[in-house]
């Protein structure tokens, strides 16, 4: 095939890879992402070799080990629900709902209420700055999933006597269990943190390379696209690559590296996926025109 057909086949494979996304995962993205709490504004990296070994410190899979320690301890931590306060917060959400209906979003709400009781929970950890945070750390991330096991399946179109309950569960539920958490995740972080280093730099030697959002390692052991395709999905964070190739005397060699930008679209709107499959196949076609002009 001569250089300036497979160029014509690159653009015409790039251009349907433009007007097709190449896959959509029905799954969220904290399943699909190894249960990382990615935000909407995250800006995510795929690194590769160094520059991602690089990346595998003890602080960037902090994270990583939250998930995984959430997953761990939601089983022994259970607690009933106080009906004070439930009773109180469901008053309050209420009054604000009705103030202004359907602006209410549950798990916002949900996270917004527990979250403020994280700072009461981890108040008497201040005086040492690391304790704090991790304490602040895992009482969030317990929010996190309570709120979002509460509120899942309830839209905004709901009445806001459904929509408080929901969010007052959640936040609730959190608030309860909340020292146990703290305690349970605490005692796994340092054994957690040395295992996920590790398979972070496992993660980086494979030529797809591994995920990190907003600095954090994202645990996609290896279902990499199903991460990235679930990003996209539930969260609208669009996906960009770019391609290196090289040659040195008659032998040349291709680098594939991709990048996750954290960037909002609006809903219904089309964003490619590209995988690395599509990368390679860039770095082929410079590659074949460098060999073409030596020749």
């Amino acid at each position: 095939m001569s250089v300036r057909r497979f160029a014509a086949s690159l653009a015409a494979a790039s251009s349907f890879a433009l007007a097709f996304p190449i896959s959509t995962a029905s799954a969220a993205p904290l399943s699909a992402c190894g249960n990382i709490d990615v935000k909407a504004n995250a800006h995510c990296n795929v690194y590769v070799d160094a520059d991602c070994n690089a990346q595998c410190t003890p602080v960037n899979v902090t994270a990583a080990c939250q998930a995984k320690g959430q997953v761990s301890c939601d089983g022994q931590c259970t607690a009933e629900i106080d009906a004070s306060c439930s009773g109180s917060c469901e008053a309050d959400c209420t009054g604000r709902c009705t103030a202004n209906p359907g602006s209410l979003d549950c798990n916002a709400d949900c996270s917004g209420s527990c979250n403020a009781d994280c700072e009461a929970e981890c108040s008497g950890q201040a005086s040492n700055g690391q304790a704090s945070a991790d304490c602040k750390a895992h009482c969030k991330g317990n929010c996190s999933a309570k709120c979002e096991a509460s509120c899942q399946g309830t839209p905004p179109s709901v009445d806001c006597n459904t929509k408080c309950h929901a969010s007052c569960q959640g936040s609730c539920k959190a608030k309860a269990t909340a020292s146990c958490e703290v305690s349970c995740q605490g005692n796994l972080q340092a054994q957690c943190k040395a295992d996920v280093e590790g398979g972070c730099k496992v993660r980086c030697s494979d030529p797809k390379g591994a995920l990190f959002c907003d600095g954090q390692f994202v645990d996609t052991g290896n279902n990499l696209q199903n991460c990235i395709d679930a990003l996209y999905a539930e969260l609208n964070i669009k996906v960009q690559t770019t391609a290196s190739a090289s040659c040195e005397g008659n032998e040349c060699s291709a680098e594939a590296k991709a990048s996750v930008t954290g960037c909002s679209t609006n809903a219904g709107s089309n964003q490619a996926t590209f995988t690395p499959a599509l990368v390679a196949l860039g770095a082929i076609g410079v590659v074949a025109a460098r060999r073409r002009r030596k020749s």
